[in-house]
């Protein structure tokens, strides 16, 4: 799979207070992983993902990181992973899930997996990682906007509140096409930002270009 921009901008942005144990649900190919190990110097992480090939490709290219000591990767689907460790508190938790609900699927199987779930996978999600969330951690997610709407209501369920939202734009003027909440067991008003990725088609603006010329070689 490719390095894609709504995990890039996870990576970036995701955030909390020098977090010391950090979780990446649906790693993917380990992208957001390698970036908050680089961001967090003194983090160890957990990267897990349901796909034992992508999983695979996710581990090697950890193994051939300057990070391979600080994270481990786990070929397993979430709900596995927690049962198997019931004690881990995380101070920060980030996932780029599937989020097209009741969408046109794809007919490869691999993106399938990745791309397409339902409301009950966000509600086990969030259930979830509540219990395993630090009391100071955060909880960071990128999610189209109906499906932000929907993880925020879930949320409240299990005594967590949005704390930010970062509304990502293609252009200037363009509708937002996809969200980034951080949540936390801190009640507050919410912190609202805008990101814009593009100045013009096909050149990024300098905002963005700023946020990643730690981490893509093409800036």
């Amino acid at each position: 799979m490719k390095v894609n921009t709504d995990g890039v901008l996870l990576g970036a942005l995701a955030d909390a207070d020098n977090p010391q144990i950090i979780l990446d649900i649906g790693t993917g190919t380990g992208v957001i992983a390698l970036m908050l190990a680089q961001r967090f110097p003194s983090a160890v992480i957990d990267a897990i993902d349901i796909d034992e090939q992508t999983m695979g490709t996710a581990i090697q290219n950890f193994e051939d990181s300057i990070f391979a000591n600080r994270i481990q990767g786990h070929p397993h689907s979430f709900e596995t992973y927690f049962e198997q460790k019931p004690e881990v508190k995380y101070d920060l938790i980030v996932s780029n899930p599937p989020f097209f609900i009741n969408s046109l699927e794809s007919i490869d199987s691999s993106k399938k997996l990745a791309r397409h779930t339902n409301a009950h996978f966000f509600e086990q999600l969030i259930r979830d990682a509540s219990s395993h969330l630090a009391k100071d951690g955060f909880i960071w997610l990128v999610l189209p906007p109906e499906v932000a709407t929907l993880v925020q209501s879930i949320g409240l369920k299990y005594q967590l509140f949005v704390q930010k939202e970062i509304q990502l734009h293609s252009f200037q003027h363009s509708t937002p096409h996809r969200v980034l909440i951080a949540m936390s067991f801190q009640q507050k008003e919410i912190e609202r930002q805008s990101f814009v990725i593009y100045d013009h088609p096909k050149k990024y603006s300098q905002h963005y270009q700023s946020l990643l010329k730690d981490f893509l070689t093409i800036f």
